[in-house]
């Protein structure tokens, strides 16, 4: 792709992302009539994870009734803080019981965004969600960094395509946070410089807003229906219940 063409998707996606808030007061009592599905011998349906045609990772029982998409982006701190307290109890509750089959796709909000998911994509699917984790954990360090380089995030528009976010990295310290996480700089180089794997993420956005219409992040599909003003754990846990009954 073009520089002015790539540049041109961004800001498409730019456009059209946000970062959505919600104290999710609801409690989650409503009772569940599903039952635990056994994982293979000797396994465990959290360490059971794919890539999916749409572009995202699954993780469990690609059988389970109940299938729960996230949108989710790496610079969103509402998505940092749903990571913090929806992600295990919704690993260890539901995921790991077979019950809930839970597929992580990215909704980029920006080129730092973008390049964070290249970084944690990069390792495939069984790197993919210790990564994520790992980006939201350090959330505001590596894009405070970024944050704090105006005049750099303007010299990324005269770069080429293959460097655009291989210098993005850069500039919030991606590259040697990867490293110190397992994944070589030059594996994370190669990554950023992967234009059919930006175009994928570009068109993973795109598509989650003409299919669901999501407003921004994080958001998530309920067995195929955009669940409304669930944002956090506390809002979502009910409607994951109700969709066990």
């Amino acid at each position: 792709m073009k520089r002015s063409h790539l540049f041109a998707a961004v800001a498409a996606v730019l456009a059209t992302a946000a970062c959505n808030g919600g104290d999710g007061n609801e409690t989650a009592n409503a009772p569940i009539t599903a039952q635990p599905v056994a994982p293979p011998a000797g396994g465990d349906w959290s360490k059971m994870v794919t890539a999916t045609p749409e572009g995202g990772f699954q993780m469990g029982n690609p059988n389970a009734a109940v299938k729960l998409v996230e949108y989710g982006s790496f610079t969103c701190p509402h998505c940092a803080e749903f990571d913090e307290k929806g992600y295990g109890p919704l690993v260890d509750k539901y995921v790991k019981t077979g019950m809930v089959a839970y597929e992580y796709r990215n909704f980029v909000r920006d080129q730092f965004d973008l390049a964070a998911s290249l970084i944690a994509r990069c390792g495939g699917p069984d790197r993919f969600f210790p990564m994520g984790k790992a980006l939201f954990a350090d959330q505001q360090v590596w894009f405070q960094k970024a944050i704090d380089q105006p005049e750099k995030q303007q010299a990324l528009q005269t770069l080429p395509p293959n460097r655009i976010f291989v210098e993005a990295a850069n500039i919030a310290g991606l590259q040697q946070w990867a490293a110190q996480r397992g994944l070589p700089s030059a594996q994370a180089n190669t990554c950023l410089a992967n234009e059919a794997e930006v175009n994928r993420l570009v068109q993973m956005q795109s598509d989650a807003v003409a299919t669901y219409n999501v407003p921004g992040t994080p958001a998530f599909v309920l067995n195929g229906k955009l669940v409304q003003n669930a944002a956090a754990w506390g809002a979502l846990e009910p409607e994951l219940r109700k969709a066990l009954r």
